[in-house]
């Protein structure tokens, strides 16, 4: 196990039997449903008031055969990258049973790697800075020349993984195992009673942050630029910023222990 890792798994198990108290904080919680749960009991455990409103819905891939297929090729690849916790979720009923055992396998941030470890394959590569960037830091990554690495995704996102490595004489290919998509929401009774609703945004990537101002649409931008924000990283965060929202707030990453203890720093500070 990677020692930044390690360190995560070790910092998130101190930090969940401490929560704080959020003192009825009203929090917008906009992730995907299926993943929104866990962090939505946690800011009720530190009595604050979570607010569902999912600004992004996951599917699987339309079609599986073909996943299944890009995956029975695992015996040639030298290195296989998880880029989110959902990349794993999704890519493991359709990988086969025989994992190589010399396959590298890395992950871009905590929350994948924590999900990997679940599913019974320890990560390999871990970056200390838990986004594309850290990883490609890694010095296991920097001589890759003819190495074949497969990159484990959604549909669409950065291409930054890719080009670097290709660049440093990779060969590189993904396998798209999950589709993220805007859903279809209605804002109306959220911009309407957003005063009483909503205290802080959360915002756990750009994609989340982007569906949330594309729902909301022109009428719920000023509530937006006037509400702070909490990201889940210096990017979400800058984006946040070229969107015009005036107060955000960086949590250490987007893992829900950290999410949670910036809000409850947000709480302390009574702003």
């Amino acid at each position: 196990m990677s020692a930044p890792y390690a360190k995560a798994k070790a910092k998130a198990k101190a930090k969940a039997k401490s929560p704080c108290n959020l003192d009825g904080l009203n929090v917008l919680v906009t992730r995907p449903a299926e993943q929104a749960a866990a962090f939505a009991e946690q800011v009720s455990a530190a009595h604050g008031r979570p607010v569902s409103f999912p600004t992004l819905e996951i599917l699987g891939p339309e079609d599986k055969q073909a996943v299944r297929a890009q995956f029975d090729t695992l015996a040639a690849v030298d290195v296989v990258i998880f880029v989110s916790a959902n990349a794993v979720r999704y890519a493991f009923p359709m990988m086969p049973d025989n994992i190589p055992l010399d396959l590298q396998v890395a992950a871009v941030g905590a929350a994948t790697a924590r999900t990997l470890d679940e599913y019974g394959l320890e990560p390999t590569l871990v970056p200390e800075r838990m986004d594309s960037e850290g990883l490609l830091d890694l010095a296991a990554l920097q001589s890759v020349e003819d190495r074949r690495i497969l990159i484990v995704r959604g549909n669409g996102g950065r291409e930054t993984l890719r080009e670097v490595l290709e660049s440093r004489g990779a060969r590189v290919s993904y396998v798209e195992v999950y589709r993220r998509q805007l859903p279809q929401r209605n804002p109306a009774n959220l911009i309407r009673n957003w005063d009483s609703l909503v205290d802080v945004v959360t915002a756990t990537s750009v994609q989340i942050l982007d569906n949330l101002f594309q729902l909301l649409g022109e009428q719920g931008k000023p509530l937006l630029h006037r509400t702070p924000l909490l990201s889940g990283s210096e990017r979400i965060a800058a984006q946040a910023r070229a969107l015009g929202c005036r107060k955000v707030l960086v949590a250490q990453s987007a893992l829900d222990q950290d999410m949670l203890r910036a809000l409850c720093d947000f709480a302390d500070s009574g702003a």
